[in-house]
């Protein structure tokens, strides 16, 4: 491994401390419209506890930039975030800050840190490119596990494609088959996910979860829009206004208190959705309120 991938595990490590079960430096390559009234009004279970919801910073990191992560905690902690999945330690023009800064803001503000994300090379969409990401995988997972972290992959579109050189075969289940279950994990990103199945059809993103329980103890909630004229079938949008169902997909997981529920959203910089203006902290508002009030069908 490349120093600067020891170093953002040992800063990860840092970060964390001895609370943290789920964590690792990051990944390769990368459920319908039920807006928070209707998701509330089915009056079932939880799908995301209060206590497992998070957010991927990437998705407000124009506000880590310009305000820092002390302004950023303060106001994810008052929107109902618990959980923070970080993509980078810095914060643009407000300065530099330690880990053990960071650690500190997390605690004071009752947010804990879930994992982190680092870029990885993509490999070739062959069945041997995909054999050599598992091998070199199965290596991060155990060096995360023997620093007591566990190591995740991120899912993209193209994990879902067939390899070249053999058109029956889908390299996710390539990486599936040839991973270490109880080293490599997964962190499933639904909207990647079904474009995926958009691109390549031929599977449900929720069976690969219910095949491998055990492996994906963190989701991207990340919603989308149906949308033709895209080459990915759907466009990102704010949680709860697009077309993915996941009080379906969620609700189809057993006991789905056990996993961690992020919200991503990579356009809130950008979008809103009208009437409300651009803002992504808006957009992170809003977006907590639809997935905590998902609640499971019957």
């Amino acid at each position: 491994m490349t120093s600067r991938t020891e170093l953002d595990r040992r800063t990860f490590l840092r970060l964390a401390g001895s609370t943290v079960a789920v964590g690792a430096a990051a990944v390769t390559a990368g459920v319908g419209g039920a807006t928070a009234s209707a998701a509330a009004a089915g009056g079932g279970r939880r799908l995301v506890p209060p206590g497992k919801l998070g957010i991927q910073l990437y998705s407000i990191r124009d506000k880590v930039s310009s305000v820092g992560f002390r302004a950023v905690f303060e106001r994810l902690s008052t929107l109902g975030y618990r959980e923070v999945e970080f993509a980078g330690y810095t914060q643009g023009s407000v300065g530099p800050i330690t880990p053990a800064e960071i650690r500190t803001l997390l605690d004071d503000n009752g947010l804990v840190a879930v994992g982190a994300h680092r870029g990885i090379r993509d490999f070739a969409r062959t069945v041997g490119g995909y054999l050599a990401a598992a091998e070199q995988f199965n290596g991060f997972g155990a060096a995360a596990a023997a620093r007591g972290l566990k190591f995740y992959q991120h899912n993209h579109q193209h994990e879902f494609a067939f390899a070249t050189d053999d058109p029956s075969v889908r390299l996710y289940d390539v990486f599936l088959a040839n991973t270490d279950p109880g080293a490599v994990f997964l962190e499933m990103d639904v909207f990647w996910a079904f474009v995926g199945r958009h691109l390549y059809p031929g599977f449900e993103p929720v069976e690969y979860v219910l095949a491998h329980r055990d492996r994906y103890p963190l989701f991207h909630l990340k919603d989308g829009r149906v949308n033709p004229q895209s080459s990915n079938g759907y466009d990102i949008v704010e949680f709860g206004v697009g077309d993915l169902d996941f009080q379906e997909f969620l609700g189809a997981l057993a006991g789905s208190g056990r996993q961690h529920g992020i919200w991503e959203q990579d356009n809130a910089a950008s979008v809103a959705e009208p009437p409300f203006g651009v803002d992504s902290f808006g957009n992170a508002e809003r977006s907590a309120d639809a997935i905590l009030a998902l609640r499971a069908r019957g």
